[in-house]
């Protein structure tokens, strides 16, 4: 809108032909127009757009514009066909044109435009976006500074809009220590000079309204820093799409367009609550699952053909993947996150990447995305030092550095950066209707101390190691999360004995609703990975965790992590023969499925991939045209399909009811007995698993009822690549008292096998 701006003096035609640079010098807007020529200047609204002037006819209005490759340019108005010619203020290509009195009313928002001539004699006409109105208001920016705006990524960013009947993109970004922001690309010429941004007063940000620019658009801020003349290019931290890396620039996108057919599933998702439900998760890198041609990635959509139908015929509730969010290296796996509100453009579109999570509900299979607040990379396009200081990142390299990553730490203690981490955590759950984020180091998170030495850390206010602002972060995060979106499922990586990290808020606790149990992972793996032979020793092992294995909702993991940098691959952990290695494989999944907690495996061991995971190549799917890898491929699908048929296998996974020990202390046949029960105490399967390969007759289990006892599943099946050593599909129990048990059964226990037997309701046959 008209700004009210000192009076101005046109002059005669002949003295304007004359003017020149001295000319300049008299015009009190001389140290205006010096800044913006250094792009410099920090409101250019003082300078640009339309001004109230007074002239020698009266009230008149003075438009200002910068068109630095114009011959000749001048302003025409929506509803006149008349031109008016406009003066050069600088050589420079700064060009003003005086609007008489008479006119003047009709320079509303979108009333008139530029129309300027190139050196070639090609016509141009472009919108002023210095006459259109904030679109901002003060309860943003006050909500913005308070760190309490939950939809801030609906206000900040490029978002294309129509304001007065004229189509383009609004821009705001948050640089409050910057001397000047641009809004730069293709349409100008990548000139900062060009459309500096207007700051909102005291808030730190700069907007601006671009007329004409359309999705699709290429684009970045240049920021001059206060403390340096070089200006900076940073990508759009709210942005929510990006060039193919290498490049880096965010491109303007409507999230808008796409239509969502999931309605049923996200009514459903409310209602469900996941802890007593079956949760089998399949962890996906989405570049590396499989490859077209076998070498290039597969795309949103292609994964949606492919991955879907894999993922729901193998039986899993839920597809995980490895961060989707813009990053610039591949080899971080998505991980050092640079766009935390933009889907990656390696396999699509954002529109691709929701038709995929649509197809996904539709089929009855939830989606999980890693995200990884804990830390972010230090490429000049992101988010480190972004105005020329330490703006999301802490100063201080002892609280902003992590020393294991290189890569920045956020100050959690900061209003915007709390509410640039809670919006993004919102956004993927409202835009993309995603199911649940898995938090990516969240120890890292928590301790102040954590990889650091002596020295090298900076205690809290009370003197201790806890990170306070990072913990009510990540409280207020869940809280909002699960108030908001209900059902929705929020999982932390942590490592450590942190209490009650799943545990409610007004408990005290963090607020996940589940936490990967790593202390499982870890005895776990240690333990099968020892000769059978030695396993005796070693039973305390398996049977550590249920001392703590209802102090959190546990998820167990077996993760990525475990099959990188050296690790080699699951088969490639078991000891023995081929035969002992894939019957130790088949021993381990079972025995995973029947311990209390939900499940997870990473792609590629559900049919044992033997090679260490490489980012850069797909899962060798060739090794399913070979028995023993069909085999646990079919052995996972079966112990999927069985935990969500049995209610005693998913209930009570967090709670005592669920889980009882038959016999953990037969440490010298390495054998462990417990049974699962279901909230229904009669419904209940017995686990019996033999981690020796020497097959064991007329082995004797308590168990709690008289009945018959069901195999509903043998690990050493020949569907699996087994023996076929069992017990011809059940047994019936014995009267004979066994280890404080009225009632016990005789079993054949299969080599490096588990069997699962469901108590049979009514009387043994």
């Amino acid at each position: 809108m008209p700004q009210e701006k000192k009076p101005q003096q046109p002059g005669s035609e002949a003295s304007e032909k004359s003017r020149g640079t001295a000319a300049v010098a008299e015009d009190p807007r001389t140290p205006l127009i010096a800044a913006f020529l250094r792009a410099e200047l920090s409101d250019p609204r003082a300078l640009l757009g339309p001004h109230v002037i007074a002239a020698e006819s009266g009230a008149a209005l003075s438009m200002a514009g910068f068109f630095p490759d114009a011959k000749r340019v001048s302003v025409v108005l929506a509803s006149n066909p008349a031109e008016f010619p406009a003066k050069k203020l600088h050589e420079a290509g700064l060009f003003e044109a005086i609007i008489p009195a008479s006119v003047a009313a009709r320079a509303i928002p979108g009333g008139y435009k530029f129309r300027w001539i190139d050196a070639a004699g090609a016509v141009h006409e472009v919108h002023d976006p210095y006459n259109f109105p904030f679109f901002l208001t003060d309860f943003d920016l006050y909500l913005i500074g308070e760190g309490t705006h939950h939809g801030q990524y609906e206000k900040l960013g490029a978002h294309p809009r129509e304001i007065a009947g004229v189509r383009g993109v609004e821009f705001a970004v948050w640089a409050p220590n910057a001397m000047r922001v641009s809004i730069v690309g293709d349409f100008n010429q990548w000139d900062g000079r060009r459309n500096p941004m207007q700051p909102r007063e005291a808030s730190g940000v700069w907007e601006l309204f671009m007329p004409e620019v359309e999705s699709g658009e290429v684009y970045k801020y240049e920021i001059r820093p206060r403390n340096s003349p070089l200006p900076i290019l940073k990508a759009d931290p709210y942005g929510y799409y990006a060039e193919l890396r290498p490049k880096s620039g965010s491109v303007v996108f409507d999230l808008d367009g796409y239509e969502w057919g999931d309605a049923p599933w996200l009514e459903r998702r409310q209602e469900t609550h996941w802890l007593e439900r079956p949760v089998n998760v399949y962890e996906v890198h989405a570049g590396s699952w499989r490859k077209r041609d076998g070498h290039y990635w597969l795309s949103y959509r292609e994964l949606a053909d492919e991955l879907i139908p894999y993922v729901k015929e193998l039986g899993y509730t839920h597809i995980e993947f490895l961060p989707l969010m813009e990053h610039p290296f591949d080899g971080s796996w998505g991980y050092q996150t640079v766009g935390y509100f933009a889907a990656t453009s390696r396999y699509g579109t954002p529109h691709d990447l929701m038709y995929f999570i649509d197809r996904a509900h539709q089929e009855g299979l939830g989606i999980i995305l890693d995200w990884t607040p804990a830390h972010f990379p230090s490429d000049a396009h992101g988010l480190g030092e972004f105005d020329g200081t330490h703006l999301y990142e802490h100063a201080d390299p002892k609280q902003g550095r992590h020393p294991d990553w290189g890569t920045y730490v956020f100050n959690y203690s900061r209003n915007e950066v709390q509410n640039f981490l809670l919006a993004s955590a919102i956004f993927w759950m409202d835009k993309y209707h995603v199911d649940g984020l898995r938090v990516d180091a969240v120890a890292s998170m928590l301790y102040l101390d954590y990889s650091r030495k002596a020295g090298e850390w900076v205690p809290n206010e009370y003197g201790g190691r806890e990170n306070l602002a990072a913990i009510a972060l990540l409280k207020r995060i869940n809280e909002v999360v699960h108030s908001r979106f209900p059902g929705a499922l929020m999982i932390a990586e942590e490592s450590t004995s942190w209490p009650m990290v799943s545990r409610p808020t007004y408990l005290g606790g963090l607020g996940f609703t589940l936490k990967w149990n790593m202390g499982w992972m870890n005895d776990t793996l240690k333990y099968f990975e020892q000769d059978p032979i030695y396993r005796k020793y070693q039973q305390n092992q398996l049977t550590f965790s249920m001392l703590y294995a209802f102090n959190e909702n546990f998820e167990l993991p077996l993760s990525h992590d475990e099959v990188v940098h050296g690790k080699g691959s699951l088969i490639g952990k078991m000891p023995g023969d081929d035969w002992q290695r894939f019957a130790n494989l088949r021993l381990l999944y079972a025995y995973q499925y029947a311990h209390p907690g939900k499940k997870m495996l990473f792609m590629g061991g559900e049919f044992a991939q033997r090679n260490e995971w490489n980012h850069d190549v797909q899962l060798s799917w060739d090794l399913l045209a070979y028995k023993p890898h069909r085999g646990i491929q079919r052995l996972v699908r079966d112990l999927n399909l069985i935990t969500q048929r049995e209610r005693a296998l998913h209930e009570n996974d967090f709670d005592w009811r669920g889980f009882e020990w038959l016999d953990c202390n037969d440490a010298d046949s390495s054998v462990l007995s417990f049974m699962r029960r279901a909230n229904n105490e009669r419904d209940v399967v017995v686990v019996v698993a033999n981690f020796t390969p020497v097959p064991r007759e007329n082995y004797r289990v308590g168990v709690p009822a008289a009945g018959r006892y069901v195999e509903i599943l043998n690990t050493d099946s020949e569907i699996y690549g087994g023996t076929n050593a069992g017990n011809l599909g059940g047994v019936n129990s014995d009267a004979i008292p066994w280890l404080g048990r009225e009632n016990s059964i005789s079993l054949k226990l299969p080599p490096l096998g588990v069997l699962f037997l469901k108590l049979q309701p009514g009387n043994p046959s």
